[in-house]
């Protein structure tokens, strides 16, 4: 049976398309979700994609915390559901309180679009045990509020939790404090990212293939997940 995963809309989502596509390249369904509607029509896990959800008025992410659909999310990935939050879906699951920290202006001011270098730090998520430990992947980088700041006690934890997913390796583009690029919450199954996997999954668009494997990673573990 083929896996559903849900693609969240927002006013304001520039990469839900994106997203979907790269879940449908990964050998999922996927499932559009919109912001309105909290119900997740049965899916199996769910993307929120970048963009600038409600116009990034108050703080990214902030409005959209919100939204109806993010009640349901909430409550389903406290109970385990897989969740990818890419750059503004990052910012979405710090507002909820699904991640620790926030994401906030980058230091140099600048808005950052190019491509990245990162290093996977942790393969024990649900978005991440098709790498290896140590592997550098590139994948694009577009934002102005990518820039990860949380006081040195949740920082000091993440680290020693090993829930930092991903690091910048090559010149950090926002500032992100300790180079970092992607985080998890304690059960592994909820997975910040402020870089664009969904860009990198097809040699036609993307610097790589590198992004498929944060797709293909939620299958395998919906595989091994029980029923």
């Amino acid at each position: 049976m083929t896996a559903r995963v849900g693609v969240v809309t927002f006013p304001g989502s520039l990469d839900d398309g994106d997203a979907a596509r790269a879940v449908r390249i990964a050998g999922a369904e996927p499932v559009r979700l919109w912001h309105g509607d909290p119900d997740l029509h049965g899916v199996d896990a769910v993307v929120l994609p970048g963009g600038f959800s409600y116009g990034d008025y108050l703080r990214c992410g902030a409005i959209a915390r919100f939204a109806p659909v993010m009640g349901t999310i909430v409550d389903a990935a406290r109970g385990g559901l897989p969740v990818l939050g890419i750059c503004n879906g990052f910012q979405i699951l710090c507002e909820a309180h699904l991640l620790p920290g926030a994401l906030t202006r980058n230091q140099h001011l600048h808005f950052r679009n190019r491509d990245q270098v990162l290093r996977i730090e942790a393969i024990g998520t649900a978005w991440t045990n098709a790498f290896q430990p140590g592997q550098e992947v590139l994948i694009p980088v577009k934002n102005g509020e990518g820039c990860y700041v949380a006081d040195p006690a949740t920082l000091d934890r993440l680290e020693a939790e090993g829930r930092v997913v991903a690091r910048y390796v090559g010149g950090n583009p926002n500032g992100s404090q300790r180079d970092i690029a992607a985080i998890t919450n304690e059960a592994g199954n909820v997975v910040g990212i402020m870089p664009h996997p969904e860009h990198a999954v097809e040699a036609l668009t993307g610097p790589s293939l590198d992004g498929l494997g944060f797709f293909t990673s939620v299958l395998k573990h919906l595989v091994g997940a029980p029923a």
